[in-house]
C-alpha cells in the first residue's frame, strides 16, 4: 500500500509538474446570503472570460485572475446575479440576494437532461455536504448515511466471516443488491463478497461504501426513486451519488480518536485533502487517509453452555458445572466490531481545454483495509488439541477461537472527456473498478492433518472487476431537455482456491479453504442505450420520462421505462410524481458462487455447501431454473413546500413492487427419516455436507413508504442560530403471493425459504426510523445534538411462531461540540450513543440455536444500531 502511494504521488508531480504556474494573481473570498451564510456551489466568473470556479460547501473560493482590480460575476439559481468589482486579493465578501423564496440546492442526479434544484426535481432527493455528514460522529459513509437519511441503514455484523468487514447498507428495506452507488456520476463497482452468513441482506451484493474516504467528499446525493430507465440494473430502490471535492481553498488536515466508556474499540484516524492548481483553471484534488480500530467484545456469560449441553447431552456442560465453564463463563468467545487497519488514496482532476468550453477530467481510488473478525470459540470439550498445535505441551488445554482475517484490495478510476459536439454537451468516459478479498483463516487447525496440522491457512479469495464505456449526450431546445447515451460493460468474478491444508478432509476449523472445485474465473458483457426527455411546459409544469435498453450476454435483455412530472406552486414548493418499471440483473457472484461453510446447521455444527447455479447437481438434480433478472414497478407522489427561506417540508409515498427476487434460499437437509433416502439427501451423502443452499429467482415482495422532511433554519436563540431537523421513514414490506419451490423439492417436503429467512428481507431492518436533529452556531462554538429512532425489528423461528421476538425500536442520541479556534485550528468532541442504549437482549424462549447456547447476548440476525454502547471521541482540524 505504502509503495503504491508513493508512485503515485511521483507520477501526478511528474506529469503535471510542467504544467503548474504561479503567474497571474489568486484571490479568495466568500460568497454568502443576506444572513451571513455560505452560499455552496455558486458560480464565480472573471468578466468577459469563461475562467471562474464555484464555491465550496461552506461558500468560500480561490482561483486565478489575470490581474487586479478585474469585475467577478456571481451566479446561484435562487440568486439574482451579481457583478462585483474587486481591487484586492483575499478576504472577499460577496452577498447575493434570494430572488425569492426557493429550495435552491443544485443536484445532478435523477435528470440525466439538465441539472435541476430540489425544488426542481420531480423525485424526491436528498442534498448531504460533507459538514453535515461529519456532525454526526461517524467514521464511514455508511455509517454517517445511516444517521443521515432515514430510508438508508447498514450496521456492523459479527462472528460471520469477511460479512464482519463489509457492514450491508440499504435503502428502503429493499436490500444491498438494490441500490446502485455512483462516484462522481460513474457507476461504482460492487464488491467481491456475497453476504451469505445469516445477517441482514443474506445473499445479496453490495458495494463497499467504506472504501471512499470522507475527506474526499463534497456532498452526497441520494435519490430516493426506482432509476434503472436513467442509469440501468441494480436502481430498483435509489441511487446514491457521491461527488468528490475539486478545488479546496486550503489543504486541510484532521485527526481524530475515540473509545467506548467500555474501554475497549480505540480507533485513531487522520486524513489529509488538498489541491494541486494546473494551469490556468486546473486542478488536481488529493486525499490520503489513514484509519485503525480495535475490536470490542459484547458477548454473553450465560455460565453453562446452551448449544453443546444439548448437542452433547452433557450436564455438566448445559449447566455450567465443568470446571472449565465456570473459568470461562463467556466461553471464551468474542462478539463485537473486528480489528481494522486501512489505507485509501482518492484523486479528482480536471484539466479544461483552451479556447472552447470541454474540459478532460479523471478521478478514483484506492483502498487498502485489512480486518481480523472471529469465529465460534473451539471449547476443549468440543474440539480437542491432541498434538498441542494451539498450547505448550504439559499445560492445560483452553481452546482456542479461531480468526478470520479478510485483505481487503478496492480500486477505481474514471477518465474521460466533456466537448461540445452538434450542439450538445458530450461526455466520453471509461471507467475500471475492482473489489478484491484474500481470506486468511488464524489461530486454528485442521484435525484431519493431526501433528502436521499448520495454525494459520490461506483460505483462498473472491475478486469482482467491471470495465465500463459510456457515451453520454445532452442539450436543451427551449422547453425540451434531451439526453442520450450508450453504455457497454464487462464484468469479470474470480474464485481463487485455497492451499491445500485449507481444505484437505473436513478443513480448515471455522472456514475449510476454497475448493479448487469452487474456484472460477467468469464474465459476462452487456451494452445498455438510453433516452431522456424533459419538457417544461410552463414555467411551473415539468413532465418527462426516458427509457432503457440492455441486453446481458448470459440471461438476455430488458427494456426499463420511466415517467415523471412536477407542478411548482409559486416559488415555494411543488407536487411531484413518478412511475416506472426498473430491472436487477443477477450478479456473477449470485450466479457461480460455490463453497462449504462450518455453520450451525441440522441442529448441530457443521459443513454447509452453497452450489451454483450452473451445477447439474443444481440444475438438473434439483430443478432449480436459470437465474434471470429481477423486475420491477416503481410509483411516487409527494410535494415539496418552503412557506419562507428558513422553513421546508417535503412529504413522499411510495410503493415498489419486485418480482422474481433472487433468493439464497435456506438450509435443505435431512428430513430425519433414516429409512429411506431421497434425491436431496442422495446429494447431501455424495458431497458430504449435512445441508446444501443455492440461489433462485423465487419470490415477488411488495413494499409501501412515507418519506418526510421538515427543517427550520436561522431561529434566533440568544446570540446565535438554531436550526431543527426532523425526518423519517416508514417503510413497509411484504411477501406476495407462494415462494417458487422446484417441484422435486416440493414433492418431498422441503420449505427452501422458511419462516427465519422470509423475515429477513420483511422485518430484520426497522419499519421506522425518525431523525430529530437540533444545530447552534454561536460565532466560533457550534454545537449539534441529533437523536435517531430505530423502529422495532422481528427474528423469526424457523418453523415455531411461540419462539419468535420482537426488538423493541431504541433512541439513540449523538451529541458533537466543535469550536474553531482562529480561521485555521479548530477541535471537536462528540459522544455517540450518548444514554449507552444497547438493543433487547435475546430471549431464546428454549431454542438454544436462537443464541448459539448464550454466546449471543444481543441479536445478529436482525439489526437496529449495533452494540457497542457509548463511545467518546475527540479530533483537530488544521487548514494551511
Amino acid at each position: 500500500m505504502k509503495k503504491s502511494i508513493t508512485q503515485l504521488k511521483f507520477l501526478l508531480l511528474l506529469l503535471f509538474f510542467p504544467l503548474l504556474t504561479w503567474g497571474q494573481t489568486t484571490i479568495s473570498g466568500k460568497i454568502i446570503d443576506d444572513k451571513g451564510n455560505g452560499v455552496p456551489f455558486a458560480t464565480i466568473l472573471e468578466a468577459g472570460t469563461s475562467n471562474g470556479t464555484t464555491s465550496n460547501e461552506n461558500g468560500d473560493f480561490q482561483f486565478k485572475v489575470s490581474n487586479l482590480p478585474t469585475n467577478l460575476v456571481v451566479s446561484f439559481i435562487g440568486f439574482t446575479t451579481k457583478k462585483h468589482h474587486i481591487t484586492t486579493s483575499s478576504n472577499i465578501i460577496i452577498k447575493l440576494q434570494e430572488e425569492g423564496v426557493s429550495l435552491n440546492e443544485v443536484i445532478v442526479t435523477g435528470n440525466r437532461a439538465k441539472p435541476r434544484t430540489v425544488l426542481d426535481s420531480p423525485v424526491p432527493i436528498d442534498n448531504i455536504g460533507v459538514q453535515e455528514l461529519k456532525s454526526t460522529g461517524k467514521t464511514s459513509i455508511e455509517q454517517m448515511l445511516t444517521y443521515k437519511v432515514p430510508s438508508y441503514n447498514a450496521s456492523n455484523q459479527t462472528i460471520s466471516d469477511a460479512t464482519a468487514h463489509f457492514d450491508p447498507a440499504d435503502l428502503r428495506g429493499l436490500g444491498p443488491s438494490r441500490t446502485l452507488v455512483l462516484v462522481n456520476g460513474k457507476r461504482k463497482n460492487q464488491s467481491a463478497l456475497v453476504y451469505i452468513n445469516d445477517t441482514p441482506g443474506k445473499g445479496e451484493v453490495g458495494t463497499d461504501m467504506k472504501s471512499i474516504p470522507a475527506a474526499a467528499i463534497e456532498r452526497i446525493e441520494v435519490l430516493r426513486d426506482g432509476a434503472s430507465a436513467q442509469y440501468g440494473s441494480d436502481a430498483i430502490a435509489g441511487v446514491i451519488n457521491i461527488v468528490l471535492k475539486k478545488n479546496v481553498e486550503y489543504t486541510n488536515l484532521n485527526v481524530d480518536s475515540g473509545i467506548t466508556t467500555k474501554g475497549d474499540g480505540f480507533n485513531i484516524g487522520a486524513d489529509i485533502n488538498s489541491t494541486l492548481n494546473v494551469g490556468e483553471n486546473g486542478y488536481i484534488n488529493f486525499t490520503l487517509s489513514y484509519y485503525r480500530q480495535e475490536l470490542t467484545n459484547r458477548a454473553g456469560r450465560p455460565g453453562g453452555d446452551g448449544l453443546f449441553g444439548v448437542i452433547f447431552n452433557d450436564p455438566a456442560i448445559l449447566n455450567g458445572t465443568l470446571p472449565w465453564l465456570q473459568q470461562n463463563p463467556d466461553m471464551g468467545m468474542t462478539v463485537g466490531q473486528p480489528e481494522m487497519k486501512e489505507g485509501k488514496i482518492f484523486y479528482n482532476m480536471g484539466l479544461p481545454f483552451k479556447n472552447s468550453s470541454g474540459e478532460f477530467y479523471a478521478f478514483g481510488g484506492l483502498t487498502s483495509r485489512k480486518g481480523t473478525s472471529f469465529a465460534l470459540y473451539r471449547t476443549p470439550y468440543w474440539v480437542p488439541d491432541p498434538y498441542n498445535l494451539l498450547h505448550a505441551a504439559g499445560t492445560e488445554y483452553q481452546g482456542f477461537q479461531p480468526t478470520f482475517e479478510a485483505n481487503i484490495q478496492d480500486f477505481m478510476n474514471s477518465v474521460g472527456v466533456k466537448f461540445d459536439l452538434l450542439g450538445f454537451k458530450a461526455d466520453l468516459s471509461g471507467t475500471f473498478g475492482m473489489n478484491q478479498v484474500d481470506y486468511t483463516i488464524g489461530n486454528t487447525l485442521n484435525p484431519d492433518l493431526g501433528a502436521a496440522s499448520p495454525t494459520k491457512f490461506k483460505a483462498g479469495a473472491y475478486s469482482f472487476s467491471n470495465l465500463i464505456a459510456n457515451f453520454d449526450l445532452s442539450r436543451s431546445f427551449g422547453q425540451l431537455s434531451l439526453a442520450l447515451g450508450a453504455e457497454a460493460r464487462k464484468e469479470v468474478f474470480k474464485a481463487s482456491a485455497g492451499e491445500p491444508d485449507s481444505y484437505f478432509g473436513g478443513g480448515a476449523q471455522s472456514f475449510p479453504g476454497i475448493q479448487p472445485a469452487n474456484a472460477i474465473n467468469k464474465d459476462r458483457t452487456n451494452y445498455g442505450v438510453y433516452a431522456n426527455l424533459d419538457w417544461d411546459a410552463t414555467k411551473d409544469f415539468l413532465i418527462g420520462g426516458a427509457v432503457r435498453y440492455e441486453d446481458f450476454s448470459d440471461f438476455g435483455s430488458n427494456t426499463s421505462w420511466k415517467v415523471d412530472s412536477r407542478y411548482k406552486l409559486g416559488n415555494k414548493g411543488a407536487i411531484r410524481a413518478s412511475y416506472g418499471t426498473g430491472f436487477r440483473a443477477p450478479s456473477l457472484h449470485q450466479i457461480y458462487l460455490s463453497n462449504i461453510q462450518t455453520l450451525v446447521s441440522g441442529g448441530t455444527i457443521s459443513n454447509q455447501g452453497t452450489f451454483n447455479n450452473v451445477d447439474p447437481v443444481i440444475r438438473d438434480g434439483l430443478g432449480v431454473p436459470q437465474l434471470h433478472a429481477e423486475t420491477s414497478k416503481n410509483f411516487s407522489v409527494g410535494f415539496t413546500y418552503k412557506p419562507d427561506r428558513n422553513l421546508t417540508f417535503s412529504l413522499d409515498f411510495y410503493n415498489i413492487k419486485v418480482n422474481d427476487r433472487v433468493l439464497f434460499t435456506g438450509e435443505v437437509g435431512f428430513d430425519g427419516d433414516n429409512t429411506t433416502t431421497n434425491p436431496v439427501e442422495q446429494i447431501l451423502n455424495d458431497f458430504n455436507v449435512t445441508s446444501i443452499k443455492f440461489f433462485i429467482n423465487a419470490v415477488n415482495t411488495e413494499t409501501n413508504g412515507v418519506d418526510f422532511t421538515a427543517s427550520y433554519s436561522n431561529l434566533e436563540l440568544g446570540e446565535g442560530s438554531l436550526a431543527i431537523n426532523l425526518a423519517g421513514n416508514f417503510n413497509d414490506t411484504k411477501i406476495v403471493g407462494k415462494i417458487a419451490t422446484p417441484q422435486i423439492l416440493a414433492d418431498n417436503g422441503y420449505d427452501i425459504f422458511n419462516r427465519k429467512e422470509q423475515a429477513r428481507i420483511t422485518d430484520s431492518r426497522p419499519k421506522t426510523k425518525i431523525l430529530l436533529g437540533f444545530d447552534y452556531e454561536i460565532n466560533k462554538f457550534s454545537a449539534q445534538l441529533n437523536n435517531t429512532y430505530f423502529g422495532e425489528v422481528t427474528w423469526q423461528h424457523a418453523s415455531d411462531p411461540n419462539k419468535d421476538q420482537t426488538f423493541a425500536g431504541k433512541v439513540v442520541t449523538d451529541l458533537n461540540f466543535n469550536y474553531a479556534f482562529s480561521e485555521k485550528v479548530s477541535v471537536n468532541l462528540s459522544v455517540n450513543n450518548l444514554l449507552n442504549v444497547y438493543p433487547d437482549a435475546i430471549d431464546t424462549k428454549g431454542d438454544f440455536v436462537t443464541d448459539l447456547g448464550g454466546r449471543f447476548k444481543y441479536p445478529w440476525e436482525v439489526n437496529q444500531f449495533g452494540f457497542n454502547g457509548t463511545t467518546l471521541k475527540a479530533g483537530v482540524s488544521y487548514k494551511f
